[in-house]
């Protein structure tokens, strides 16, 4: 924050971008260069902020139109699969797939306000399985290390920090904890969102030695801002019998500090990492569960859709009874005005 130059001038002359001036022609303003008058120079603030696009690259969990960082690092993957399909002429998934005709009507009940509870959470596995396997490097923190802080009394393998997890153990891990603790699929987005947030702001790796920690603390704060009746730390130690509760609070207090203390969700934000997991399970092959249109589950949708009609219509009556009580206003002060 603030790379920029910053120059100023006494005279009044138009306000020029930044990025038309080249560096070296922008003086560096001094004390000397102010006047007593101005007194001491401070630099705008939108001079010291990143422009939009750094942020959005370095955020992406804080700006809805930034990618995602785990469908980035699955991009390598995907093209394998293509080529590999391309050449050896293979078509996964065409043959199960179920396609809508004429007599059968299939649906996915998955919304972005109500997401499929197992399939969100095994496509939140898919991401930081992704995440773990085309890390840049291994850059941790002592308070995530299993050795250091272990989740149980077994003994931490040797090889506990070379050895890539399977999607399938993580995804495990996710299930055993939202099941155990009754957490929701939208907890299970948020936990993604800080767990990305996690990794931009404190500038470190998911691997193999931190992966579990790294998760549990998102989970954990995840399903106290998100949910209603947020699971307690001493709940976790129930799931997890082998931790304390003084280490999942000291956890707890690293995360939300490496997270600047910023656990706002926008809705936009939400919205991108639900579209962007959907678009993760469509290219590998997770497709949400689709069932078939009945007539109970037609005249369910026939019933919902007509109360939002209702409402749409009842909204615009609303609207039109406040435009015209605001004419009839203006009109009675203007003949008012007129008489007076």
């Amino acid at each position: 924050m603030g790379g920029s130059v910053s120059c100023c001038s006494s005279g009044e002359t138009p306000k020029i971008s930044r990025r038309e001036v080249e560096l070296e022609e922008c003086p560096i303003t001094t004390a000397e260069d102010v006047s007593e008058d101005t007194g001491t120079y401070l630099q705008h603030i939108s001079d010291r902020e990143l422009p939009d696009e750094l942020a959005q690259e370095s955020n992406p969990s804080d700006h809805p139109r930034a990618s995602t960082l785990f469908l980035n690092k699955s991009q390598t993957d995907v093209r394998e699969k293509r080529k590999s399909n391309y050449l050896n002429h293979m078509s996964p998934g065409l043959l199960t797939k179920k396609y809508s005709s004429c007599s059968t009507i299939f649906i996915d009940d998955s919304t972005v306000s109500q997401p499929n509870l197992k399939s969100t959470i095994k496509c939140v596995a898919l991401a930081i399985y992704y995440h773990i396997k085309n890390r840049d490097s291994n850059r941790s923190l002592e308070i995530f290390d299993e050795k250091k802080h272990p989740l149980s009394r077994e003994k931490v393998p040797d090889d506990y920090a070379v050895v890539d997890p399977e999607h399938k153990l993580i995804y495990r891990f996710i299930r055993t904890l939202f099941s155990s603790a009754q957490l929701t699929a939208e907890c299970a987005i948020v936990t993604l969102v800080y767990l990305e947030r996690l990794l931009t702001y404190a500038e470190m790796d998911i691997c193999p030695c931190n992966w579990k920690r790294i998760v549990l603390g998102a989970i954990l704060l995840a399903s106290k801002v998100w949910d209603d009746q947020a699971v307690w730390n001493v709940d976790y130690c129930q799931i997890l019998k082998d931790i304390t509760v003084e280490d999942m609070n000291e956890m707890e207090r690293h995360f939300l500090e490496l997270l600047q203390f910023n656990i706002n969700v926008p809705a936009s934000v939400y919205a991108k990492y639900y579209f962007d997991l959907r678009s993760l399970a469509d290219e590998n092959n997770l497709s949400f569960p689709l069932e078939p249109l009945g007539n109970k589950r037609a005249q369910k949708l026939e019933a919902i859709s007509r109360l939002c009609e209702d409402k749409y219509k009842n909204m615009c009556k609303n609207a039109m009874r406040r435009s015209v009580s605001a004419d009839n206003l203006i009109g009675l002060k203007k003949s008012n005005a007129v008489l007076s």
